[in-house]
């Protein structure tokens, strides 16, 4: 089978170890787009599934990944492995309703920083 160079299979692991995929996108395919995939395929079974990409969160290679950046923009050398698969995680931030309030992220990342 030949390898493919201009596009990377991704599956995207939700919070309670679940995955949705793997998935082949384009390096073309932006940030945005992967987190409408992420919309789109959410199991029906899953209570609160995101509505808005702003609700999404991807982290890859411990990296919050940024809407307007592309796949070949977060691209490691281990993708390029013939049935290599990157793994993105999920994780859903519902809006925030008060003021002040802090994100799931947010939360997460403070306690991450300073371990």
């Amino acid at each position: 089978m030949a390898e493919v160079h201009n596009q990377l299979e991704i599956k995207f692991r939700l919070t309670d170890g679940s995955d949705i995929g793997p998935k082949a996108f384009p390096d073309a395919t932006t940030v945005s787009a992967l987190k409408e995939t992420v919309i789109s395929e959410w199991p029906r079974e899953k209570e609160n599934g995101p509505k808005t990409v702003k609700e999404v969160k991807l982290i890859s290679a411990g990296k919050v990944l940024e809407n307007s950046k592309t796949v070949k923009d977060y691209r490691s050398p281990v993708s390029n492995l013939a049935g290599a698969v990157t793994t993105m995680h999920v994780i859903i931030q519902a809006p925030v309703t008060e003021k002040g309030s802090k994100s799931v992220v947010d939360l997460l990342t403070e306690r991450w920083c300073c371990v």
